[in-house]
């Protein structure tokens, strides 16, 4: 595979994002496409309130034009671009709803879940038609199952809701969800070299520079967030590469990170509603440290620590070295 391929995707992503975040960040302002921020949450983040939100548009942007220009167009390519395209234009409409309409809940619970339904049914239907295998692998090991695709396709559809979401969950300190999601991506991106998948590569490695530009405006302190656009598009795009390199458990190790943070949620509401105690001070758990006194850099650095053992657990698994 051609690895200056990929770091020309990475390279022309980057600068995209680079390019278009200065250009998109005053007009956020003046639309007053600003952040609403929890009460209860740490107190620190109270003076982010008023920053400019939906910055995800300069992720999906730059990802696109890269990976169109240098992805190859085949199955692999369309499933990919399904992922992150449909499932950041939910996080898109959540988000325009919160902030045009001044309302803390954007779309509805249930519009939503249809939303997602949607676009991985479609993802669903591409794989079908190209005769994607429905055998899925255990990481570290040789031995894999296939029960046919009347279990593997209800187990893609559950597996893009819960990826997406955990990528979801993992956005609310400055730099915490973009440098997660980077390694996250490169690790992926070696995956898909390893799997001869020059579609997932490129998508990979277009993500990698598009969220590398992002993290120049969204380190702390973060001069505008990506909003649901962006962690749902970045969570479909980490999701639609795992499925097509058929590497889709590998993702709960490589994308540990993200797994921990949906898990501490699920706990807390477990916990709360059986017990009436809470786990965590906050959740997801990245607030849970910052209440403990955290500082964010602190949180942050820590989870990017995290998140580089666990891609390099997850490439070792893989045999990837």
């Amino acid at each position: 595979m051609d690895y200056q391929l990929l770091l020309l995707t990475i390279g022309v992503s980057f600068i995209l994002a680079v390019i278009a975040a200065p250009l998109l960040i005053p007009l956020l302002r003046r639309l007053k496409f600003g952040q609403q921020v929890r009460d209860d949450g740490p107190q620190s983040h109270l003076k982010k309130a008023g920053t400019p939100t939906m910055g995800g548009i300069v992720i999906i942007l730059a990802f696109t034009l890269a990976f169109l220009k240098f992805s190859v167009i085949n199955t692999d390519f369309y499933v990919l671009l399904v992922a992150t395209l449909g499932f950041g234009l939910i996080g898109f409409l959540d988000d325009y709803i919160k902030i045009v309409f001044k309302r803390s809940l954007g779309l509805t619970a249930k519009q939503k879940l249809v939303g997602q339904l949607l676009f991985a049914a479609i993802m669903c239907y591409l794989l079908i038609q190209n005769g994607h295998s429905t055998a899925i692998s255990v990481p570290g090991t040789s031995w894999s199952f296939d029960w046919g695709g009347w279990f593997y396709y209800p187990f893609i559809v559950i597996m893009m809701m819960a990826v997406t979401n955990a990528v979801n969950f993992t956005d609310g300190v400055d730099g915490l969800l973009s440098g997660v999601s980077a390694i996250a991506f490169a690790a992926f991106a070696i995956v898909a070299m390893q799997a001869t998948s020059l579609s997932a590569a490129v998508c990979a490695a277009a993500m990698i520079g598009a969220v590398l530009g992002f993290l120049v405006f969204n380190a702390h302190p973060a001069k505008v967030f990506m909003g649901d656009m962006g962690s749902l598009g970045i969570g479909g795009a980490i999701g639609g590469i795992a499925i097509v390199t058929k590497t889709e458990l590998l993702f709960i190790v490589i994308g540990g990170v993200f797994v921990i943070e949906m898990l501490s949620v699920v706990l807390q509401v477990a916990s709360f509603k059986t017990r009436g105690k809470r786990i965590f001070k906050m959740s997801p758990i990245h607030h849970h440290f910052e209440l403990t006194g955290w500082s964010e850099w602190r949180v942050v650095i820590t989870f990017w620590a995290v998140g580089i053992v666990l891609a390099g657990l997850g490439l070792y698994l893989n045999k990837g070295l």
